[in-house]
């Protein structure tokens, strides 16, 4: 008999909670956190108290992953594009991690959280690249939820990179261009021992991947809500789960 867990948050907009199969969790979530800014402008609020509130929502998402079940949650949290916001607003978004971190680690390590980081070292703050380190050095024992950050993260130049690794392997004599297969490109891709995304949510009403993942998301299921990354709380990750649950994935064969 199929077991099933109960949300226990009450949708604002249905009258009965949300009934999700224990036994079809995603292994692997992915949520591109779009709206911190135009919340805090419907406000009236200046768009760093957006980013802040945000943060809140990064925990409220994990600990509804974790007690899910969801064995691995990517956040995408810095693209490679958002350099080119005001500095003070990317002065404060680079802050946001310590901050994050000082406050929730933890908790985090409490919960047998292990913390990833994917995305390119090279340009980020040192304070913000310490924090980062320190939380993967400390959480790499753990073997609970994967919370995985893509920071200074594009998945073109992801692939890129991977590609010029490959191309210097060719190069060196150790490869030759036949022998390159998508396993071999996956394992030169940032998330080499992460599985593809089974679920990625989107947030704010943007229907788009924005350079996130591009190849990872090949045969990922899709979630869009109107929500603002600020108000996303448990119950819209219980809907987008239990969405998921209602999907037939085919991967381009038939069921």
């Amino acid at each position: 008999m199929i077991k099933r867990i109960r949300s226990w948050w009450m949708q604002k907009d249905s009258p009965k909670p949300m009934d999700i199969t224990k036994d079809n969790i995603p292994e692997h979530v992915a949520i591109i956190m779009d709206g911190n800014g135009r919340w805090a402008k419907r406000l009236g609020l200046p768009r760093i108290v957006g980013h802040h509130n945000g943060m809140k929502a990064v925990k409220r998402a994990t600990i509804a992953a974790d007690e899910l079940g969801i064995k691995y949650l990517t956040m995408y949290t810095f693209s490679t594009e958002n350099w080119k916001r005001p500095k003070d607003e990317v002065d404060f978004l680079m802050r946001l991690p310590q901050e994050f971190l000082a406050i929730e680690l933890d908790e985090l390590i409490e919960r047998n959280v292990q913390i990833r980081m994917m995305g390119d070292k090279e340009g980020l703050p040192s304070h913000t690249l310490k924090a980062m380190e320190d939380a993967v050095q400390l959480t790499a024992g753990n073997d609970g939820l994967v919370l995985n950050f893509a920071l200074n993260y594009g998945g073109r130049k992801e692939i890129t990179d991977g590609m010029i690794l490959l191309g210097q392997e060719i190069e060196a004599g150790r490869l030759k261009a036949e022998d390159i297969t998508p396993t071999l490109i996956e394992n030169h891709l940032k998330t080499y021992g992460l599985p593809d995304p089974d679920l990625l949510i989107r947030t704010s009403g943007e229907m788009r991947i924005s350079n996130f993942m591009l190849w990872q998301l090949a045969y990922s299921e899709l979630w869009f809500t109107d929500i603002y990354w600020p108000e996303f709380n448990e119950d819209h990750l219980h809907d987008a789960v239990a969405e998921y649950q209602r999907r037939t994935r085919r991967y381009g064969g038939l069921s």
